[in-house]
């Protein structure tokens, strides 16, 4: 009696982890193709495994375990249409890629970039757009260590255009409190709680003045969240 209960244990048990190993396959299986997420692959997807999905990737970029698209393969197979999984709002430093910062190919993620990783209508627009029908389930907010937009909008420059682009990211700088050194660029730990207040702020944003985003998460079939990404070596921790 006892080693029927053994045997069946151990069977358990292994049925459990070919169910687990069999899942995640199915999760990465595009990732080991190296080719674009598909339509039948992306309406498996919910915000949550994108999420998981993200962040498995992001390990893997700074573990140096990436994988190399096939590039020409995704270009053609790109031609069909296209089935991304996430929108990424992000800086446009040079030393945040974005796609190789989660491990992500060609048909994978949209980005949209602007200094600062501000929302604006045209931002706001294009996640309607990949939410609301190219089918992304999961929306991110991704600002920077050192975040030069930061720095400016923390010493007011004015310079042309930049101007009214640094007047959106005021809001952070006035809203940190409890710096009794200067609240400028010189200041890397001010600058540093501004960088995440703005990321916390502009996923406010986009739920206060996107119904249809608003409208889309409070069903459950996209996620909004905030990130961070780190200079020093790559990692990207979620607000969520």
């Amino acid at each position: 009696m006892k080693t029927h209960q053994i045997l069946k244990g151990m069977i358990t048990a292994l049925l459990a982890s070919c169910l687990a190993t069999s899942a995640l396959a199915d999760m990465h299986q595009h990732k080991a193709s190296g080719l674009p997420t598909t339509s039948k692959e992306q309406s498996k997807l919910t915000p949550a495994k994108v999420l998981k999905d993200l962040k498995a990737g992001n390990k893997a970029y700074v573990s140096g375990n990436y994988h190399t698209p096939k590039l020409s393969e995704s270009i053609q197979a790109a031609q069909a249409g296209q089935f991304p999984k996430a929108y990424v709002l992000s800086c446009v430093d040079s030393r945040v890629p974005v796609e190789l910062v989660f491990n992500q190919g060609i048909g994978d993620i949209f980005v949209g970039r602007v200094a600062g990783n501000a929302e604006n209508e045209d931002q706001l627009g294009s996640m309607e757009f990949a939410a609301a029908v190219a089918g992304v389930k999961l929306i991110v907010v991704m600002g920077h260590e050192a975040c030069g937009a930061i720095k400016g909008a923390c010493d007011g420059v004015e310079l042309g255009n930049l101007t009214m682009l640094l007047e959106k990211l005021s809001p952070a700088v006035r809203a940190v409190e409890g710096f009794e050194g200067a609240r400028s660029s010189k200041n890397a730990e001010f600058v540093d709680a501004v960088v995440h207040h703005n990321v916390e702020r502009t996923v406010a944003d986009i739920r206060a003045r996107s119904e249809v985003l608003r409208g889309l998460e409070n069903e459950g079939k996209i996620k909004i969240v905030g990130a961070y990404y780190s200079l020093k070596d790559g990692s990207v921790s979620f607000k969520h």
